[in-house]
């Protein structure tokens, strides 16, 4: 039976606090963490935790220097939404840079690197209640071709982020060639039900899951971003269309060029004979 519950008792947490003691208080004064549990924390504790609040009037500079790649934009009577891949290989609107819950002035980065607060957190949590556990650190982000938004995981230790059926059989007995669920974004989306946006629990514990827990060394979120050579979509509409006309560009301005190069040949041979 899947069990899942926000943890009570989590603090505003500022620039250098000791996270996993945080977590691990608020656990021991509520339902201590049992063998196979799952805790998912919210991203944005785990930036401010580790200092990623910065000095920011303009918050479209601050996407700027976030972005990698723009994939898709669009403007709007308010501005310019930026669809666009960030330094961890994430495609989500604004780089994942967030304004909320800050102080005027600032914005919220992501953690620098997701997994390792994930493990983190995870080794500080096994040792402290001698079980094996596993993390999730999650994110908010759109997804293409449906409205709205859920939480999925942007780190994770402890855990297997992708179960893979490939190999196996469905209940008629049908070959699965295909089938691998994301199972760290589901665990990141069902514990979203419970933290909820604004009722300041940004920690949630599942139980239930246990076959999906395991070493510490098993990879971590940044393995579900797909490859971009894997990628079917890489451009949004707009970028596409114009890498193609640069691309069309290109080719139409080398092939004038060389047939004014050959009409040239042909008149000096002209004359020449």
């Amino acid at each position: 039976m899947l069990q899942i519950w926000a943890v009570e008792g989590i603090p505003e947490i500022a620039a250098g606090d000791d996270l996993a003691e945080i977590i691990g208080d608020a656990l021991e004064a509520g339902d201590p963490l049992e063998g196979g549990d799952i805790v998912c924390v919210t991203s944005k504790i785990v930036s401010k935790a580790e200092g990623r609040i910065v000095q920011a009037a303009d918050r479209e500079d601050a996407i700027t220097a976030e972005t990698v790649r723009l994939v898709a934009s669009r403007e709007h009577p308010g501005g310019v939404t930026r669809i666009v891949e960030n330094r961890l290989g994430i495609v989500a609107a604004a780089a994942g840079v967030d304004s909320s819950n800050t102080p005027e002035g600032t914005v919220l980065l992501l953690p620098v690197d997701p997994d390792a607060s994930a493990r983190a957190i995870a080794v500080a949590l096994r040792e402290r209640f001698g079980v094996a556990v596993g993390v999730v650190v999650s994110d908010t982000l759109g997804r293409p071709w449906r409205e709205g938004q859920t939480d999925v995981a942007i780190g994770a230790a402890g855990i297997r982020v992708l179960h893979d059926l490939r190999g196996s059989t469905d209940a008629g007995g049908r070959p699965l060639h295909v089938t691998l669920p994301a199972v760290a974004d589901e665990i990141a989306g069902a514990a979203d039900l419970v933290k909820g946006k604004a009722a300041g629990l940004p920690v949630a514990v599942l139980r239930g899951l246990g076959h999906l827990v395991g070493d510490l060394d098993l990879p971590g979120a940044r393995s579900i971003v797909r490859p971009a050579e894997h990628d079917m979509f890489r451009l949004g509409t707009a970028e596409a269309k114009a890498e193609g006309y640069d691309e069309g560009y290109a080719a139409g301005y080398d092939e004038g060029t060389a047939e004014a190069g050959n009409d040239t040949v042909g008149e000096g041979d002209t004359a020449t004979a």
